[in-house]
């Protein structure tokens, strides 16, 4: 396996990861209450990991394409 191939997996899988927190903070909306004896943890933690995990891809990004390890795609 080579390093940009791995390095795609754990971009696909913190994006997995963010649409999950969302997903759980979706479901606390939904139900009305942030803490309640089912969710003992209220809706803006999923928040604020959705944040933290978005930066942390963004990021990573960042970094990837300054030292060459992926490209930009050069036809729109």
């Amino acid at each position: 396996m080579n390093i940009p191939f791995i390095f795609k997996c754990v971009l696909v899988l913190l994006l997995l990861f963010i649409i999950f927190n969302l997903g759980r903070a979706l479901i606390i909306m939904v139900k009305g209450d942030d803490q309640t004896a089912d969710h003992p943890v209220p809706m803006s933690r999923y928040l604020g990991r959705r944040v933290m995990f978005s930066v942390l891809v963004i990021l990573l990004l960042l970094v990837a394409l300054g030292t060459g390890m992926l490209g930009l795609n050069p036809t729109p």
